[in-house]
């Protein structure tokens, strides 16, 4: 009886449940004919200041084949860009083909598309920035906050965003990339490393997103990702309602999930606190499970790819391999995951009130196990957590039929 209460509870909950808002009081004043033409006309090695203010922009601002420049604001909180009612451009802020170049110290709003989004660039830091969405959270948003793309030596640090119909940080195709003490919520996804190398997340606050971080690999892109560290992040109550539009890759993640690893190499997670996230703390998936859900996107934003027959790209590998996940905190308050997907359903169907902590789907490449029984190096999953913790592996690709509950499959040592 108790069961058949959290459960009627738990759909009353979600019927009724309101999208959260976005809703500051703003003056705006007009200088955007002026800081257009500063951003043309800025010299390598200078200072763009913006003052203290609300100003309201109809058209992109656009640094382009700019080094060594500082585009500096008063505070997020005392200098606001907005691109409400937004004319030309997609971006808010656009950066593209620079060096060394610094943002920091204000907030950017209402973009039509990214707020901020940075690509092909070498030397991006991006530092006390806010951005989001006014208004209710929803899906006619902008896809990214802070959007780095095909680009090195990427520094996000101290920054907030909210209200993203992708991800609020995204860093994607890119090398040698730190994202840490950010502040990340009412997004679809709080933070998301995908076909990126060398990459470093720690000491981010993730909550109250569909999905606290992702970290992907897609195939038809110009990179494959690898050698990624998440580590002493708070990762909770990352809960809310997938308002991605139709298609996008991350539609496929379930609200209630902490973390999803999507068929990339050489992560490891660690001293991460992962709490209070319904469905699952830390998901490890290959990419046949997403092309089995059917997501593949119509879109040529390279978050929001999938490609629809990810063997034409003869070089990717949609297997996740060399994933270690030790010494994080678990803990989760709800017995039962969400219900409006088919991850929560299927949990609910195989694990009841008991949902493991960790979930790998179970799907193995054709050279899993080597000549003498061992498993191949490039696919372990390890996994060294208190004994407490719950894990599972799905075997998906059977219909789940070896469906197994604290493996052994996941006691074993990889090399990071």
């Amino acid at each position: 009886m108790r069961i058949l209460i959290t459960f009627l509870a738990t759909l009353l909950f979600y019927s009724c449940s309101k999208m959260p808002e976005y809703n500051p009081e703003r003056n705006f004043e007009n200088i955007e004919k002026q800081m257009i033409a500063e951003f043309i006309m800025v010299e390598d090695s200078q200072v763009i200041n913006l003052d203290e203010g609300h100003y309201l922009f109809s058209k992109s601002l656009i640094l382009e084949g700019k080094n060594n420049v500082t585009i500096r604001g008063k505070g997020i909180d005392k200098t606001i860009i907005s691109f409400r009612g937004q004319a030309e451009g997609a971006e808010g802020i656009r950066i593209a083909n620079c060096g060394n170049i610094t943002l920091e110290n204000f907030t950017v709003e209402d973009a039509a598309g990214d707020n901020i989004k940075v690509t092909d660039t070498d030397g991006i830091t991006l530092r006390n920035i806010k951005t989001a969405w006014t208004g209710t959270v929803k899906q006619e948003n902008g896809a990214y906050g802070l959007y780095p793309v095909l680009s090195k030596r990427v520094l996000v640090e101290n920054c907030e965003v909210l209200g993203a119909s992708d991800a609020g940080i995204y860093v994607g195709q890119s090398e040698d990339v730190i994202i840490r003490n950010n502040k990340v919520y009412w997004n679809v996804a709080g933070i998301e490393s995908e076909n990126s190398e060398n990459v470093e997340v720690y000491g981010n606050e993730a909550y109250e997103n569909t999905g606290g971080i992702l970290v992907f690999d897609l195939p038809g892109l110009t990179r494959y990702g690898q050698n990624i560290k998440v580590h002493d992040n708070m990762i909770y109550e990352n809960n809310l309602e997938n308002f991605a539009p139709k298609g996008n890759i991350v539609g496929m993640v379930p609200p209630g999930t902490g973390m999803l690893i999507l068929a990339t190499r050489n992560v490891e997670i660690y001293n991460n606190t992962i709490k209070d996230n319904r469905t699952v703390g830390a998901g490890i998936i290959s990419y046949l499970l997403v092309d089995a859900m059917g997501h593949q996107s119509q879109t040529n934003d390279s978050s929001q790819i999938a490609q629809s027959d990810y063997r034409k790209d003869v070089n990717y590998d949609p297997y996740p391999g060399n994933i270690y996940l030790h010494d994080n905190v678990f803990e989760n308050k709800y017995t039962l995951p969400t219900l409006d997907n088919d991850f929560g359903k299927l949990f609910v169907l195989k694990f009841k009130t008991k949902l493991p902590a960790i979930i790998w789907d179970g799907i193995k490449h054709e050279n899993f196990y080597l000549d003498d029984g061992s498993i191949n190096p490039e696919f372990k999953i390890c996994v060294q957590e208190n004994e407490s913790i719950r894990t599972a592996t799905l075997d998906a690709e059977n219909d789940f039929e070896g469906l197994e509950v604290n493996p052994e499959i996941f006691h074993c040592n990889v090399s990071i």
